[in-house]
């Protein structure tokens, strides 16, 4: 069996830094793209949080209006 020679060693090295150079910078692509999800997420709940508490407000001035007396 003939051992590999140098050439196909670098050859070979040469892919895995290109394939760990590619995993890297997908993964730092992947950080970002989480933290913006993160980012949206949070915007949205905030926006649902003050959308539920106009609705009580609403809710609740409705109810006063109905126990008010009519003229």
């Amino acid at each position: 069996m003939d051992s590999p020679s140098l050439k196909d060693i670098n050859k070979k090295l040469d892919e895995l830094i290109t394939a760990y150079q590619r995993t890297k910078e997908e993964n730092r692509k992947l950080k970002a793209e989480t933290e913006s999800w993160q980012h949206e997420r949070q915007r949205l709940l905030q926006q649902n949080e003050l959308a539920r508490n106009k609705i009580a407000e609403m809710l609740s001035r409705l109810k006063l209006l109905e126990h008010e007396p009519h003229d």
